[in-house]
Order: structure tokens, then sequence, then C-alpha cells
């Protein structure tokens, strides 16, 4: 039984996902918080496996929340809650430790999806999500070469970083090897040394550990 917390101010919103999620037998809800206050009020008590987080929130919104709550239950599993466009926030709650990021007009099989990922322990990001944000992600600002002033660099090669780069927006395979001017084959190398170093599984997951380590910037 995965326990289920909620916490959104629109309370429209959160009692229609309730009586969805409810609908599972392997899910209960243990929590229902209509702000980041209340939540941490009863979050103790209620010891909730994973959180859905809607980030704009009155008085304490979600990053604050979600920083506040894993400081309380570091095993917390938090999915971000946002609605088309929200691309400022992703950063903010990723640095503050969320490890999934959902659509509110999401379909409920990707909802459902997103849970089981991130008990897993996995990193979620909606397809539709990761499309649009890779539009936005761009290398992060550096003068002599890519990421210098990052201490975390370090772990990845030049030509690693420009590949992460690469996947973060979007290209496929051929695409990232006609840009670099490399193999098809040399980049599923490079992709592969990336994953093994980063410890991610997927591209969700690296697009995450990219914005994080600064990498690339949203």
């Amino acid at each position: 039984m995965i326990r289920i917390a909620l916490v959104d101010d629109h309370s429209l919103f959160r009692k229609g996902l309730k009586v969805l999620l409810s609908s599972r037998k392997d899910f209960s809800i243990v929590a229902d918080a209509g702000s980041g206050e209340e939540f941490l009020s009863v979050l103790m008590q209620a010891q909730p496996d994973v959180v859905f987080m809607d980030y704009s929130m009155p008085q304490m919104n979600g990053a604050e929340t979600t920083r506040r709550a894993l400081e309380m239950l570091p095993d917390l599993k938090i999915i971000t809650l946002s609605m088309f466009g929200d691309n400022a926030y992703y950063s903010d709650m990723m640095s503050s430790g969320a490890k999934g990021f959902l659509l509110k007009d999401s379909e409920f099989a990707e909802v459902v999806e997103a849970v089981d990922t991130v008990v897993e322990g996995g990193t979620y990001f909606s397809t539709s999500l990761l499309e649009s944000l890779s539009h936005s992600i761009r290398s992060a600002g550096t003068t002599g070469g890519f990421a210098d002033d990052i201490a975390d660099a370090d772990r990845l090669s030049e030509r690693e970083l420009e590949v992460l780069l690469a996947i973060c927006q979007g290209l496929s395979t051929q695409e990232i090897a006609d840009k670099l001017f490399i193999s098809k084959r040399t980049v599923d190398k490079h992709r592969a040394n990336i994953l093994e170093k980063s410890g991610c599984k997927n591209t969700a997951s690296l697009v995450v550990y990219a914005i994080r380590n600064g990498f690339v910037e949203i």
C-alpha cells in the first residue's frame, strides 16, 4: 500500500485528484492539505510515501514546503504539480528535492506511472513537460569552456558535458552525432559514461541532474 498526501490550495482540484487516487486499491490517501503550513503540521502523523505538491501556494510555496518536509522525512518522494508553461519553477523544485514533475492536466495513467517511478527510486517527467522543457534548456553561462566554473564538472569530460546538454535539449542520437561531428556509436558510449558517472537511469533523471548541478539552465 502506497501512502499518498495531496498539497494544493485549489480545493476542487485536490478533491478530484483524491477521488481518482482513492480508486486504486494500492493507494491510500493519508493527508489532504490546502497549504504548505497545514501539510507540515500533519506530516509526521501521516507518514506518507509520496506527496503531490503544488508549487504556487500562498505564504509558503511548494519549494519551501518540499525543503522543510524532506528535513523531517528524508525518504519522502515529492511529485510537483504545475500548469503548462511554469518552467521557471522546475529548477527551484529540483533544488528542493522533488523527484517527479507532472502537469495538472495529465492523464490519470501518467499520474499512476509517476507514483510507481518515484517509489522505485526513479525520477519522473511527464512526456509533454519534458518536450516543452527541452526547448528552454541552454548551457550554463561560462567563460573559458562549457561548465568551467562548476565544481562538479570534473566528473564529466568536456565532450560528455556537450552530449549531456544535447540530450537535455531533446536531440536524438543521430542529431547529437551530426551536431558534434562524431559517430552514433560514440554518442552512445558517451551517454553510457554519463549515466554511470551521474547514477541516472533515464533522460528525465539526466535533466534533473544537469539542472541541479548547474550544467544547464532553464
